[in-house]
C-alpha cells in the first residue's frame, strides 16, 4: 500500500519532518511542535553518526551520505524503512544486533516506549531531520509528510558553523548521481571540494541547498519554508501558525512550555545552543535574543558570504 500523497491542506494524521540546513532552528522547532503532546519526537534518523543516528531500532536503512538524497529511482530500501518510523514501529531485533553499549540499551528502552506509547495514544511521528533537506519533497509525496524548512540567515549559520569548528563535505553531494540529475545545480559546488576556505564552501551548501528548496516548494504543497529569524523573534505567534498548518491542536500546555522554552531568562547570554549526549538538542534561552546577537565574522566577511549567498 502506498502512502497518501500530501495535499493541499494539513492531512489529519500526516507525519511532520522539521528539516533545513544543521544550525537553522529544526531541534528547537521539533522539539516546540513536539511540546502539545500529540507528536512523538525521533531525532536526525538520518544523521550518518551515531548518535543519533545509525540506529536501526528507528530506521532500519544504511545511511551512506551526509544529507542522503531519497527520489522514487531509489526508494526501494528506504520507502519501507520509513513507513515503519513515521508509524512509530520499533524494530528491537535489528537495534541489538548493531548497538548493544549501556548508552545504546537506555536509547532503545527510551524510543521502544515512546514508539509504543505513541501508537496506543493516537500520537503523529515528527521527525527532526536537517540531512533530510535535499530529500523534503519525497517525504511530502511518498510519506504524506508536512515538511517544515527552516531557513536562517547566511551570515548567521556561516558564523554559527565556524564557531562549532564544522565544515562542508561537498564531494558527498556529487557522488550522489540522482541527486546529480535531478538538481544540476549540484556542479557548481564541484570546484570547491578538497577547498580550505570553509566559508566558501558554508555558503554554497546555502545557496545550493535555497535552490533545491525553492524547487521543491513549487512541486509540493505540503512544504512550508520559514525564516528561523521570524519565528525567534516572535514564538509564540509562530509556532501557533505552524500548530495550525501542521493540524496539531493549540492548547495551554503548547503555550505554557513554548513560552517557558523560549522567552527564558538566563544568566547566560546568547541564543539556543546545542547541548546533551546527541549534541543536537537546544537549552531554554531567550529566543527573541537571537536576531540581535553578533555574527563573530568580520565585515569583509560578511560582506562575502552575502555576495557567495546570491542566488
Amino acid at each position: 500500500m502506498n502512502p497518501p500523497t500530501c495535499a493541499g491542506d494539513p492531512v489529519a494524521g500526516a507525519p511532520v519532518l522539521v528539516t533545513g540546513l544543521p544550525r537553522s532552528g529544526t531541534s528547537w522547532t521539533g522539539k516546540m511542535l513536539a511540546a502539545g503532546g500529540r507528536l512523538v519526537y525521533v531525532n536526525e534518523p538520518l544523521n550518518p553518526q551515531h548518535p543519533p543516528g545509525r540506529s536501526p531500532g528507528v530506521l532500519d536503512a544504511t545511511v551512506t551520505h551526509r544529507f542522503q538524497y531519497i527520489c522514487p529511482d531509489n526508494e526501494s530500501a528506504w520507502l519501507p524503512a520509513f513507513t515503519d518510523t513515521v508509524a512509530l514501529r520499533y524494530r528491537y531485533l535489528a537495534e541489538l544486533r548493531r548497538n548493544r553499549s549501556p548508552y545504546d540499551l537506555a536509547r532503545l528502552a527510551r524510543y521502544g516506549v515512546a514508539f509504543a506509547a505513541g501508537r496506543v495514544l493516537g500520537r503523529r511521528a515528527l521527525l527532526d531531520d536537517p540531512f533530510a533537506v535535499l530529500s523534503a519533497g519525497w517525504f511530502a509525496a511518498r510519506l504524506g509528510c508536512r515538511v517544515i524548512v527552516l531557513v536562517r540567515d547566511p551570515v548567521s549559520l556561516v558564523a554559527s558553523w565556524r564557531r562549532l569548528g564544522w565544515t562542508v563535505y561537498l564531494h558527498e553531494l556529487l557522488e550522489q548521481p540522482l541527486l546529480v540529475r535531478d538538481h544540476p545545480e549540484a556542479e557548481s559546488l564541484r570546484p570547491l571540494i578538497g577547498s580550505q576556505d570553509h566559508l566558501a564552501k558554508i555558503a554554497a551548501l546555502w545557496r545550493f541547498a535555497g535552490t533545491v528548496t525553492d524547487r521543491l516548494v513549487d512541486r509540493h504543497p505540503g512544504i512550508r519554508i520559514v525564516r528561523y529569524e521570524d519565528l525567534a523573534a516572535d514564538p509564540l505567534t509562530g509556532f501557533r501558525r505552524l500548530y495550525a498548518w501542521a493540524d496539531l491542536p493549540w492548547s495551554p500546555r503548547a503555550e505554557s512550555r513554548i513560552t517557558q522554552a523560549c522567552t527564558a531568562s538566563s544568566s547566560t547570554t546568547g541564543p539556543f545552543a546545542w547541548t546533551g549526549l546527541s549534541r543536537t538538542a537546544f537549552r531554554p534561552m531567550d529566543s527573541r535574543l537571537i536576531p540581535a546577537v553578533p555574527s563573530g565574522l568580520s565585515p569583509e566577511e560578511i560582506t562575502r558570504v552575502r555576495e557567495l549567498s546570491c542566488p
